[in-house]
């Protein structure tokens, strides 16, 4: 007689969520995957907007190709192809204060020997200084990245502090430095072939959120959207009923429950749970221009304005402005209209080219704030109780909250998952 494997409850279909029931689900695993909005994705999704008449992401992403954990998601789902870049690892960037251009092209091999060539590192640097990036992995866990790598002058001002802002999504003067150096050494200390630049072609749901509900729904995997998570119902310290506003359902002997959620939420689930509880807001702007620029190189870095990476998906330019505490309380207008003059320089537009059409999304609390008191906060991937799992760019994945930590713990949560059911 054959018994029926016991099922998987994810609750949350951001891309946390979204990599491990894919995971489950190519396992041969049952699972039931829970989202409190009316659409999967989370954070990293696409929509139609109105007013420009196109469709937006809701936050520009940039990744590497040195992201083993997004490759291999996008692998389960069929959908690698939609990521585009460059051809090698070229990273172009605008002083906008004095109109200074360059790019760091940083050469395919592990040998870092484009640090040596003038014409591909960051200007005004010598060889020598980027040694320093050594220091993050030797870096106490109480240092900021402006104390383990601010004394640098232009490379860090050009390079590692713009980096950290991306990274982190939070001041450099705050931000965790050991944070950064497994960034460092799975993408550019595996030289240019890891390090090559990506973002989603056609955007992010069409990347990685309908692929992957294609995959869950040819393995017979149940998506419930529209439903929160109320409340769980325990005995003998393990999860026996979820609770929706709508009903319950009940989890089996041998069932586990994944909780992706945002760490708030998970908060309010669990009382007591040690979660961050302070986080860093992100600004990004979509305007839609006249017509589709000539040629932009992409993604480009600017620095000493507003915004600090465009984009540009045909008509659209598209800007992301990091730790944006500043900014995020500020009406729409009073952000665009800054953000535009810088645009309009890059576009080389006339500096009295009115505001085209734009959209300001405000995402208050982004991520997590990446401070080494909040970096201690961060939960491993067991629950409190037996049968729960935390996933999701907050719990303790070794990498900073990005796309490349949420997918990587889906994954680590699908493994431990099925470790515990095989030993049960």
């Amino acid at each position: 007689m054959t018994t029926n494997p016991p099922c998987v409850h994810v609750v949350g279909a951001g891309l946390a969520g979204l990599a491990c029931a894919v995971a489950l689900a190519r396992k041969g695993r049952p699972v039931r995957l829970y989202e409190a909005a009316a659409q999967a994705g989370g954070r990293a999704r696409s929509f139609f907007d109105d007013g420009l008449g196109r469709v937006i992401d809701n936050g520009n992403h940039l990744m590497l190709s040195g992201n083993r954990s997004i490759m291999r998601f996008l692998d389960h789902i069929g959908a690698r192809d939609r990521l585009v870049g460059p051809p090698d690892a070229r990273y172009p960037f605008l002083d906008l204060r004095t109109g200074r251009r360059w790019t760091v092209r940083i050469r395919p091999g592990l040998w870092p020997g484009w640090v040596l060539d003038p014409a591909r590192r960051v200007p005004d640097t010598r060889a020598r200084d980027y040694l320093a990036g050594l220091r993050l992995a030797r870096a106490r866990p109480d240092a900021t990245v402006a104390e383990v790598l601010g004394s640098i002058g232009p490379l860090y001002d050009r390079f590692w502090q713009p980096l950290a802002v991306a990274v982190l999504n939070t001041e450099a003067e705050l931000g965790q430095a050991r944070l950064l150096w497994p960034v460092l050494k799975e993408t550019f200390g595996r030289g240019g072939r890891a390090c090559r630049p990506l973002w989603a072609r056609d955007g992010l749901t069409e990347t990685f959120v309908m692929p992957a509900l294609g995959t869950l729904s040819a393995r017979g995997a149940i998506v419930n959207v529209g439903r929160r998570l109320k409340d769980l119902e325990t005995t003998d310290g393990r999860i026996t009923r979820l609770v929706f506003p709508e009903g319950a359902e009940e989890v089996g002997p041998g069932d586990a429950v994944v909780l992706a959620v945002p760490p708030w939420a998970a908060s309010l689930l669990l009382p007591g749970l040690k979660t961050p509880h302070q986080h860093r807001p992100i600004v990004n702007l979509h305007f839609r221009l006249p017509a589709p620029p000539s040629r932009v190189e992409q993604p480009l870095g600017l620095l000493g304005g507003t915004a600090e990476w465009l984009f540009v998906r045909g008509d659209v330019a598209s800007v992301t402005i990091s730790a944006a505490t500043p900014l995020v309380d500020l009406p729409p207008e009073a952000i665009a209209a800054p953000v535009w003059t810088d645009i309009a320089r890059v576009l080389g537009l006339p500096p009295d080219t009115p505001v085209p059409p734009v959209r300001v999304i405000k995402e208050k609390r982004a991520t997590f704030a990446q401070t080494p008191d909040q970096v201690a906060r961060r939960p491993g991937p067991r629950g409190p109780l037996r049968n729960l799992f935390l996933a999701g760019d907050w719990t303790d994945t070794g990498l900073p909250a990005t796309i490349e930590g949420a997918v990587r713990s889906g994954h680590t949560v699908a493994e431990s998952v099925i470790a515990l059911q095989r030993g049960s």
